[in-house]
């Protein structure tokens, strides 16, 4: 490969890069908020559940 074709590669990996992990980063932090959701409605964890047993 030449120089050009390297550079272009270095160059364009933050513009594809970036997008994908905002999309991850969004994506996680909605599954964080759904979990304390699910942890406020139910009232506690799994050690809560297994208590009783």
């Amino acid at each position: 490969m030449g120089w050009e074709v390297i550079l272009a590669i270095v160059l364009l990996m933050p513009l594809i890069l970036f997008p994908a992990a905002l999309v991850w980063y969004l994506n996680l932090g909605r599954v964080i908020a759904a979990f304390q959701e699910r942890r406020k409605v139910t009232g506690g964890g799994a050690a809560k559940e297994h208590a009783g047993t």
